[in-house]
């Protein structure tokens, strides 16, 4: 017996994309920094926060790459001169990736206490219904 895929099974045409979506975001090499929050505010739309003590606007770009929303995160070395007797907050460098669906469109980032807000907003396909003449061949 053959394992279906959604690129394969009959009933499912031109969901290659689809597929290929899902393994990408299983290899976005996410290793849980920084922790983030993803909520529904409302029927079609979403945020994203991120936890992102110590970096400033200037340190985070946010891009959108092929349906995937790309967050990343570059402290500048600032410790010149300081003598740290404990460092226990991060300054490493980040790069956070959530694919997004057909019709998801990013709204504002905020940056609040420390936490980066980015809103995402779903946008409805209008629904239509076509009609496909039929000729004879």
């Amino acid at each position: 017996m053959t394992k279906l895929t959604l690129g394969t099974h009959p009933y499912m045409l031109g969901f290659e994309q689809l597929e290929r979506l899902l393994e990408r975001s299983a290899k976005t090499g996410n290793d849980g920094y920084p922790p983030f929050n993803i909520e529904q505010t409302s029927e079609t739309s979403y945020r994203i926060t991120l936890a992102v003590a110590g970096f400033a606007e200037g340190d985070l770009s946010i891009t959108l790459e092929d349906s995937q929303l790309v967050i990343r995160g570059r402290q500048s070395d600032d410790s010149d001169g300081r003598h740290f007797l404990h460092r226990g907050i991060a300054a490493r460098q980040f790069q956070r990736s959530f694919v997004l669906a057909e019709g998801v469109e990013v709204g504002e980032a905020i940056m609040e206490n420390g936490l980066l807000h980015v809103d995402l907003t779903r946008v409805e396909p209008e629904k239509i219904v076509q009609t496909i003449q039929i000729r004879r061949g």
